[in-house]
């Protein structure tokens, strides 16, 4: 069967299952990802099935799980690597950072970094600190580094198979408040491109560009505003870097708004380069400045505060209103 609703979750376990399947290189390592299956069990059966050479449960020491996987990239490998919780890849940062952004780059191009990170990020679970973090502008700052994230089941499943296949290194951010939510995966489609944009409703009022978890609560907001006569354009941006520029330049071009939203915080987040960017590339087309939606520049807060903390439904429509205002 061609095209299945699975919960994103799932769709990520099918695409592991597929990589593992048709290349013999492919490796997934990480904390609990072989005999429990991983804490949000995306690896689940899939070491019974492939066998503890393939799908290694690691120490619980992040900058070693990077560290290996780089040696055996450099062996031809192609390591899956999963950082159990956001705020635990720090201690690897040095190694992604200094280490793994640069090999190609220092042996101009000759050694290959076919390494993905999968990173489950965000909040919305009621977690405690360091299991809501959403550090993808961190990430997409170090040139060398592809920075990816799906909203939705199909382009979880299909975008996790492009990045295994990438030569370059990905981080591979996960929506992890979106792992439970179904949508159609067609596992026979021909995918579009890794860094591409996409039009996830059509409008002519307004643009609201978003990715990962806040791609769900855009199209919500494009619903709402419906019911007031207003037509809201959204894209899900769906790779951080690269940037897909074009689409969101050719959309507010159409309709003369931008609104980026984003969980990480406002301050230095992704939405202050699309904002710069779109305002250089479209300022004769504006009819508003650009606006941003986003967390705010203060530490992860408890449970019970991170519904005041994460962007929702009417703080991204007071946006919309004040966009549409000028």
């Amino acid at each position: 069967m061609a095209v299945q609703k699975l919960p994103l979750a799932k769709a990520l376990n099918e695409s592991l299952r597929k990589a593992l399947e048709t290349d013999p290189k492919v490796l997934i390592m990480g904390l609990d990802v072989g005999k429990l299956g991983g804490v949000f069990r995306i690896t689940d059966g899939l070491q019974k099935d492939f066998g503890e050479d393939r799908v290694i449960d690691t120490p619980l020491a992040e900058s070693g799980i990077v560290g290996t996987a780089i040696g055996l990239a450099l062996r031809g490998y192609r390591p899956v690597v999963e950082i159990q919780f956001d705020g635990f890849v720090f201690p690897a940062y040095d190694q992604i950072v200094s280490q793994l952004a640069k090999m190609r780059a220092r042996s101009l191009g000759t050694v290959k970094m076919p390494i993905v990170i999968r990173i489950p990020y965000g909040g919305g679970i009621g977690a405690v600190e360091h299991h809501s973090e959403s550090p993808e502008t961190l990430f997409a700052h170090v040139a060398g580094l592809k920075v990816v994230t799906p909203a939705n089941s199909n382009d979880a499943y299909w975008m996790l198979q492009q990045a295994i296949q990438s030569d370059d290194p990905v981080i591979f951010f996960e929506p992890k408040r979106r792992y439970w939510d179904k949508s159609d995966v067609d596992t026979e489609a021909i995918p579009g491109e890794l860094h591409k944009a996409r039009v996830a409703r059509e409008g002519t009022d307004l643009t609201l560009a978003a990715y990962g978890p806040m791609v769900k609560t855009c199209l919500e907001v494009a619903t709402a505003a419906a019911e007031e006569g207003r037509s809201i354009e959204v894209l899900d941006v769906r790779s951080i870097s690269p940037l897909d520029f074009d689409t969101i330049q050719a959309s507010v071009e159409k309709t003369r708004r931008l609104v980026v939203v984003h969980e990480a915080p406002v301050f230095f987040g992704s939405g202050a380069e699309i904002a710069a960017r779109i305002t250089e590339r479209c300022f004769y087309h504006l009819e508003a400045p650009v606006l941003r939606v986003g967390g705010y520049h203060a530490p992860y807060p408890p449970a019970r505060l991170e519904e005041e903390y994460l962007p929702g439904l009417d703080r991204v429509l007071d946006a919309v209103d004040r966009s549409l205002a000028y």
